[in-house]
């Protein structure tokens, strides 16, 4: 498999080996990429490293999304290293615990700011300022990661759910910005994974289970197959497609009851 073969890419998000974002990486470097990975403090920065080492030749790089000096730096990083970029995986999602344990309507102000900052318009400062090294290449793919939550109620997922909401909204209004310079940009919305972010959800078991009993396929999904989705979105293959949410969750999205 070498649909990647040749480009270079930009995940963000890997915090552990149940990452979405680092089933994404080993799918991506499988394929071909060269990668670029970051971590956003100190405290995951040895994680980060220990999966980056079973790659082929990563560059590791800090980045807190929530800086835009942080950002700028390592775009020029990228720059220097690499000399472009073909695609952006957008991983990065948080929300203080107080957000997701409380009632909705107690969500404070900073809380809310927090959410939407980190989880939302990251991706409007990362896509900015990679959109010059995808122009070397003669455009690029820009992919995040979502969760049904944005458009329906789930336990305990609170202002994440807004914040999912926003960031589908951003995916079609960057795609529109975008296409002219050959950019692409998608989501994809997977289903119920035990993931870091995951486990900060109060009655995340219950959530998967009814994933087990009411979607299609009488599953939930694994990272892998979020991953093999993934690929798609970056290659050639969907070249056409672009301002897309693309469910990967055994089905379920399409259940009523």
């Amino acid at each position: 498999m070498s649909m990647l073969s040749g480009k270079h890419g930009l995940i963000v998000g890997v915090a552990n080996k149940r990452s979405i974002s680092w089933a994404i990486a080993q799918a991506a470097a499988a394929a071909g990429a060269r990668l670029a990975l970051t971590y956003p403090s100190e405290r995951l920065e040895e994680n980060v490293r220990e999966l980056a080492a079973t790659l082929d030749n990563p560059l590791i790089a800090p980045c807190d999304v929530a800086s835009d000096q942080q950002i700028a730096d390592l775009a020029m990083t990228l720059d220097r290293e690499f000399g472009g970029l073909d695609f952006l995986v957008h991983g990065a999602s948080f929300a203080p615990a107080d957000a997701l344990h409380n009632p909705f309507v107690e969500t404070s102000r900073e809380s809310f700011r927090i959410a939407l900052d980190v989880s939302t318009y990251s991706l409007v400062g990362l896509t900015r300022a990679m959109v010059p090294l995808m122009e070397k290449r003669g455009g690029g793919s820009v992919l995040t990661l979502t969760y049904l939550g944005s458009d329906r109620v789930f336990p305990n997922y609170n202002v994440m759910g807004v914040a999912k909401a926003a960031l589908e909204s951003t995916v079609r209004y960057l795609a529109s910005d975008l296409g002219p310079k050959s950019i692409r940009v998608n989501a994809i919305s997977a289903g119920a994974i035990k993931t870091l972010a995951a486990s900060g959800i109060g009655g995340f078991s219950a959530i998967l289970q009814v994933y087990r009993d009411r979607a299609p396929l009488r599953r939930s999904v694994d990272a892998s197959e979020v991953a093999d989705a993934a690929i798609f979105l970056l290659g050639p293959a969907s070249r056409a497609v672009t301002g897309e949410v693309l469910m990967v969750d055994a089905g379920f999205h399409a259940i009523g009851l």
